[in-house]
């Protein structure tokens, strides 16, 4: 029976990878569950295996070619004959030969007690179409096409993160976001500098190190700007001394924080400026009809956007414990993958740690992020009057590719005016 091989799912927002090498090749008797090819994708590599025991069949996708989810890679033929034949026996010894066993160098032909040596079995030829290991740190295909168009060899990139220490895509990535010395025929050659013992090296997480890449890509594709407001947070803040304690009861001690009141401003003003909800996708604009909101949470290993789902359909205690949630799996490190993509627009409260004010990094292909601040009491002029207020700013960073400076402002404007009277979100105004 042929069995095909098909390209798994590989992932949320993953639909293709490249073929980076085949581990088996046709003919050659394979395992179940036997690793039979290699496949990159822009995130992690993947193997293959093989469905059962059989003889693998025509390979129907080369090294280096572009395959998409689905697509069929190669066929095994599953099959008795597919069990490992063992070694051809000798020929049956003539009806007249001796039946004692002979010397294994030498054989008695008739009687005459003349022996002839018998050659001993040469090695067995390796096939041709068997290729030599790829060099250790060697480049995958799609690494390698990246790096040819970008004049960079690879012994710059050093080992890589892949099988055997090859080198993915995602490493060269990495390793274009690094700021590259500009080279000065007048600069004296830059000598090493001494370590110091009090000095310590660690080498960076694999999600740092893509943190690091995935923001220089931000600055380096959008162009971003930030704009700034300031919110009167006192009445947000008398909104929830007043019904905490009934919301916590309601909900099942779900307690009602100010990030759910801000995640339903930020959906208000989406819906009215639909621009900073969107993304590019080569030469077109891609509005989205929906809210997938990216909420930025602190874990042990550093921060991550993971994305609650369709929240304009949710009310404030739904996206309180999808924010809760979040929270405590990030500390936990038991987040999944699929959690932190698709996201359209995204929060970050750095006012947790007490910053005043910042100017947030796009997460690409986002169009718009929102920072929030520490809420700090300062002198108001209210109706003529000077008055301490809770004040909070707030920071707009935006992709002016496809967001002007108009809707921008006006987006923040209705943020700060839905805080500003919680009322408004009620109403729908």
């Amino acid at each position: 029976m042929t069995v095909d091989i098909t390209v798994p799912a590989l992932g949320e927002s993953v639909a293709s990878a490249t073929v980076a090498r085949w581990l088996k090749h046709p003919g050659d008797l394979v395992a179940a569950d036997e690793a039979l090819v290699e496949l990159e994708t822009d995130k992690v590599s993947v193997e293959v295996n093989a469905p059962g025991a059989g003889v693998l069949g025509a390979i129907q996708a080369a090294e280096g070619a572009e395959v998409q989810v689905g697509n069929v890679l190669a066929t095994v033929e599953e099959s008795a004959a597919s069990t490992a034949t063992p070694a051809a026996a000798p020929a049956p010894a003539p009806a007249s030969a001796p039946a004692a066993a002979e010397p294994p160098a030498a054989a008695e032909q008739g009687g005459a007690g003349i022996t002839q040596p018998v050659p001993a079995p040469g090695p067995v030829a390796r096939p041709a179409s068997t290729p030599e290991p790829a060099p250790q740190h060697a480049p995958l295909p799609a690494a390698a096409k990246m790096l040819q168009e970008r004049g960079v060899a690879p012994a710059a990139v050093g080992e890589g993160t892949g099988k055997d220490g090859r080198i993915t895509k995602g490493d060269v990535l990495e390793f274009l976001a690094r700021p590259q010395p500009v080279p000065s025929q007048a600069a004296a050659p830059h000598a090493a500098r001494a370590p110091d013992a009090r000095e310590e090296r660690v080498k960076m997480t694999r999600l740092r190190r893509t943190i690091a890449a995935r923001l220089k890509e931000a600055q380096n594709n959008a162009a971003m700007l930030t704009t700034f407001n300031e919110v009167d947070m006192s009445a947000v803040m008398a909104m929830r001394n007043e019904y905490k304690d009934a919301f916590e009861k309601k909900n099942g001690g779900i307690r009602l924080g100010f990030m759910s009141v801000f995640v339903r401003a930020c959906v208000a003003a989406l819906k009215e400026f639909p621009a900073v909800n969107a993304e590019i996708d080569g030469d077109e604009i891609v509005y989205k009809n929906f809210v997938h909101m990216g909420i930025a949470v602190g874990g042990p290993a550093g921060l991550v956007v993971p994305v609650i789902r369709d929240v304009d359909q949710m009310n404030f205690a739904q996206i309180e414990r999808a924010i809760g949630d979040f929270g405590k799996r990030a500390r936990d490190g038991q987040l999944k993958l699929e959690e932190l993509a698709s996201g359209t627009f995204s929060i970050t409260n750095g006012g947790v740690y007490g910053s005043l004010m910042s100017t947030p990094i796009l997460n690409p292909p986002q169009s718009g992020i929102l920072g929030m601040h520490k809420i700090q009491e300062r002198p108001m002029a209210v109706a003529g009057k000077i008055e301490i207020r809770p004040m909070m700013y707030l920071a707009l960073s935006y992709d002016h590719r496809i967001v002007d400076g108009k809707e921008a402002v006006s987006f923040l404007v209705r943020v700060k005016e839905s805080v500003e009277d919680p009322r408004r979100l009620l109403l729908g105004l």
